[in-house]
């Protein structure tokens, strides 16, 4: 099989450097070849492809993703046959369409040949600039991208980061969007963010599948307390339990229960049992709360946010996850009702936050999250 990863960006966005990073960190062992489109742009350095073992087909004769269309994809074929690829890399033209380059490419796709991601990596200093004046291309280029990267975010300020994200967001709901500077996070973290095996709806699916949790009180059944795979150097934790009584209502007392996403799960129903479930499919009842940030977080902030769940106010939680930047570390969060746990750990691509729940406030956690636009 071999994938094919499509990798634009307007001039001087910094494709060049991901590329590099990947090929020195995420696709070692790996046969590649990389097929460049130069536009006035300065090439990959030819030292270190071809140290690397890389194979250069240059093309340097117009834009592939216009006047080259019919060329490229016979070039692509021969690239195919010749060289028997694991992995196509194709930096097309900064000016290019990403939508054209694309549509190049299908025509070589077979039960053996993919096309496995559509990278963007967007300047988010001039994110705002360019989309006004040049919105056909680099809007396209957003829009047809599984990925996005924003670029120079180490320089940008947070308000620069904000604003560039909310505009990518406009234009594309589903990309996994990375904020974190790229030179802090491993090429294998950027590749799991390309390929989308990191994202939110992957951190969500996690949540909503994970210990067989149970949806009316939120704790694994059998052990009462939620317990962390995880050990970190610098552990700060916020932890208490979540004790029954007479007139608790969470339905759970003496019963085992295994939850699975999109299917019913019964339990025995008292007197005043409110716990929502009567006959409902767990897509009736209980949703989740996502959300992506650039925003920094101090570890009390986050604290104070986990205690405001338990007392019902932006509805039934039962659980929450996320990681989000700090003021100097990324902290990591989880949550079941009456016990949380903070702790810092490895910088993650973007800021995620992950809530399900029973009738959840979107809008109040937004505020409590300070998320508001």
């Amino acid at each position: 099989m071999t994938k094919i990863d499509i990798f634009s960006g307007f001039l001087g966005a910094g494709k060049t450097t991901l590329i590099k990073k990947l090929i020195a960190e995420a696709f070692v062992g790996e046969k590649l070849v990389l097929i460049e489109n130069e536009f006035g742009e300065i090439g990959i350095d030819g030292g270190f492809l071809k140290e690397s073992g890389i194979e250069i087909t240059e093309m340097n004769s117009g834009c592939i993703c216009c006047s080259l269309v019919g060329d490229f994809e016979q070039s692509l074929r021969q690239v195919l046959e010749q060289f028997s690829p694991d992995r196509i890399l194709i930096e097309p033209s900064g000016v290019g369409k990403l939508s054209d380059v694309i549509k190049a490419v299908s025509g070589v796709l077979s039960d053996t040949v993919k096309i496995n991601s559509a990278t963007a990596v967007v300047d988010a200093v001039k994110c705002k600039m360019y989309m006004k004046n040049f919105g056909e291309f680099f809007g396209n280029q957003i829009e047809h991208a599984d990925c996005i990267v924003l670029s120079r975010t180490d320089v940008a300020s947070q308000e620069k980061v904000k604003a560039a994200t909310d505009l990518i967001r406009s234009k594309n709901q589903k990309a996994t969007i990375i904020t974190t500077p790229i030179d802090t996070l491993s090429g294998k973290d950027i590749l799991n963010a390309i390929e989308k095996t990191d994202s939110l709806d992957t951190l969500t699916a996690d949540l909503e599948q994970s210990e067989e949790i149970c949806h009316c009180c939120g704790h694994k059944h059998g052990e009462h307390h939620h317990d962390h795979e995880h050990e970190h150097h610098h552990d700060h934790h916020h932890e208490h339990h979540h004790d029954h009584d007479d007139n608790c209502t969470c339905g759970c007392h003496d019963h085992h229960h295994e939850h699975h996403h999109n299917e019913h799960h019964h339990h025995e129903h008292g007197e005043h049992c409110n716990c929502g479930c009567h006959d409902h499919h767990a897509d009736e009842v209980f949703t989740s709360f996502g959300k992506e940030t650039t925003r920094r977080f101090t570890v009390k902030e986050i604290e104070d946010i986990l205690s405001a769940f338990d007392d019902g106010e932006y509805g039934s939680i039962l659980r929450a996850k996320g990681y989000l930047l700090g003021e100097n570390e990324w902290i990591y969060f989880d949550y079941v009702p009456g016990e949380a746990n903070v702790r810092f750990g490895a910088p993650a691509v973007i800021g995620r936050i992950c809530v399900i729940g029973a009738d959840i406030d979107d809008d109040a956690l937004t505020k409590l999250f300070g998320l508001e636009a």
